[in-house]
């Protein structure tokens, strides 16, 4: 499966599913039309059984510079809480899908983009990387993209963020809890392409198990947590491939997976 459009690219280069944004020369605005294109890769890739983990990455200087500002200017409130919904339901739909989702960070997420990253499963940048949520210099605070970043950095880290709409570097990001890991520019793609090969390796349907439960605990008080969690390990230990991984395990073999 391949589709092109001007701005958005989804692609199966199995077992990974790539989505790339395609507007260099504007940054890559998250447009309604880009976003809603976002959403729809997602969703073929979480039906197709080839893609195990999927890539987010942009081609040009930035990842993303946030929210098309065109589209925000001169309209109705309806108008403008159509593109914050379909934000919200690409965000949503990253946590929803099945596979893993990690975004490969080169050159500026600002705004939007920078919300995109902070809701990614796991994310990488090249260490030119710059990382803010600007809003507040143009009047415009950036409450939808505080979702996501407050739950990545916490709650000073973001309201610094958000009040000043001051850029932060790769490794402040990193150390910040915004970014899995950081890399020289030179190495980013390689070095996404094999973590996302590495969890690849590993059973489709436990992976898909672990992320939905990370999700599921993550907002819930200790007690509760325990209780969820405890159920979903005894129902995975009843899956096909925990008995062949623990099998293997014992057995000092490798485990051979049907992804059920």
């Amino acid at each position: 499966m391949s589709e092109t459009t001007d701005a958005v690219s989804v692609e199966v280069d199995a077992p990974l599913g790539v989505i790339t944004l395609r507007a260099a020369r504007r940054r890559n605005p998250l447009s309604t039309t880009t976003m809603k294109a976002v959403t729809a890769g997602l969703r073929r890739f979480d039906e197709d059984s080839d893609v195990r983990v999927i890539v987010i990455r942009a081609e040009g200087p930035a990842f993303s510079a946030g929210h098309d500002l065109g589209e925000l200017v001169d309209r109705t409130l309806d108008d403008e809480r159509a593109v914050f919904d379909t934000c919200a339901e690409l965000m949503r739909t990253v946590h929803e899908v099945r596979q893993p989702v990690i975004a490969e960070v080169a050159g500026m997420a600002f705004a939007a983009g920078c919300q995109l990253v902070a809701t990614c499963d796991l994310a990488v940048a090249g260490r030119s990387a710059k990382f803010s949520t600007p809003g507040v210099r143009i009047g415009l605070f950036c409450s939808t993209p505080m979702v996501a970043l407050t739950r990545a950095v916490g709650r000073k880290r973001a309201m610094h963020m958000l009040l000043t709409g001051e850029a932060i570097d790769a490794e402040t990001a990193a150390d910040w809890g915004l970014l899995s890991g950081v890399v020289d520019d030179a190495d980013l793609t390689t070095t996404v392409r094999e973590l996302a090969l590495q969890i690849a390796g590993s059973s489709a349907r436990t992976v898909s198990i672990g992320k939905q439960a990370f999700y599921k605990q993550i907002d819930l008080d200790e007690a509760s947590a325990y209780v969820e969690m405890a159920e979903t390990m005894a129902a995975n230990a009843m899956t096909c491939d925990a008995q062949e991984g623990m099998s293997a395990f014992l057995a000092k073999r490798a485990p051979v997976w049907t992804d059920s």
